[in-house]
């Protein structure tokens, strides 16, 4: 409950809006004796699981694999946004290597026929 808590901090003090991404709902458990019994549970998004995972303590199994899983997608994304920037480049120097042809084409088409 304590990453919980902090996540939900993290939101109010970047002015997000914590019902977006924190909902807080009951379940109905079944006990041991066959019994039901409300239980407090939370439906999140992923951005609520990623601020969970960065509070969470990295000696539980789960949040440590949790904060590797986010790691390597932020990986991920970082070389796909480098990949897509590395295209954009390409296609501008070839839009600039095309203009300039045809620059040089118009000089030498003027400066011939006078």
């Amino acid at each position: 409950m304590v990453a919980i808590n902090r996540a939900v901090e993290s939101c109010k003090s970047q002015h997000i809006n914590i019902d977006d991404h924190f909902r807080e709902v009951t379940k109905m458990v079944e006990l041991g004796s066959a019994a039901k019994r409300e239980i407090t549970d939370f439906m999140l998004t992923r951005y609520a699981c990623y601020l969970i995972a960065q509070n969470g303590d990295p000696k539980k199994e789960e949040i440590a694999f949790v904060q590797s899983y986010f790691a390597l997608q932020t990986r991920k994304a970082e070389l796909i946004e480098e990949r897509l920037n590395h295209f954009s480049r390409l296609e501008t120097r070839e839009k600039l290597r095309a203009s300039e042809k045809q620059l040089s084409q118009n000089i030498y088409e003027r400066v011939y026929r006078l």
